[in-house]
């Protein structure tokens, strides 16, 4: 039984440069995951340019196998990254990042993910499901409680992604520029 795992890989403050070294060898790990791949690709700063993250959506067989997955990665294992988040997640839209309508660069790309506690909430689509990239709540391990909803979404600005969560239902909802990655 395959399970669906949202990874995000959190930048350590200057590691700009080590992850620019190790590029190749993190896409070489990830070449070995491409079949498993649900979406990919970095989250930037601001100013749109400076990394800030790596989000991974992931099939993988349990969660010692996400965390295998998440923890193995070339720049964790170097110290490019301060922390790492892994949840299993669902697949609402049932697609890949790949299979998104609205092509892999027109457009602005986010990361919205919201993080939260006890009745599950955005479990259902949001109506403007063209603009989804991928969507789905965050779980436990066992996948029985809710932890919140990841969300890759195509929109005008960070305002109007963040808006696709019902914002009192989240301890926190954070919003990043996000691009597809991947070798082009």
């Amino acid at each position: 039984m395959v399970m669906e795992f949202f990874c995000y890989h959190r930048d350590r403050p200057g590691s700009l440069e080590l992850r620019e070294e190790l590029l190749e060898e993190h896409w070489s790990y990830m070449d070995r995951y491409a079949k498993e791949l649900i979406a990919r690709g970095p989250t930037f700063a601001d100013d749109g340019e400076t990394p800030t993250g790596s989000v991974h959506i992931v099939d993988l067989p349990d969660p010692a196998a996400a965390r295998a997955f998440a923890f193995d990665e070339p720049n964790y294992q170097a110290g490019a990254y301060r922390d790492v988040l892994v949840r299993r997640w669902r697949n609402i839209l049932g697609r890949t990042m790949w299979d998104f309508p609205g092509g892999l660069t027109d457009g602005n790309r986010y990361l919205v993910l919201g993080l939260g506690e006890g009745p599950a909430a955005d479990l259902a689509l949001p109506l403007d499901r063209d603009e989804l990239v991928a969507y789905g709540p965050l779980l436990s391990d066992d996948g029985d409680t809710w932890l919140g909803t990841a969300v890759l979404l195509r929109a005008p600005d960070p305002d109007t992604a963040r808006a696709v969560l019902t914002q009192d239902r989240y301890a926190d909802i954070e919003v990043h520029d996000w691009e597809f990655g991947g070798r082009r």
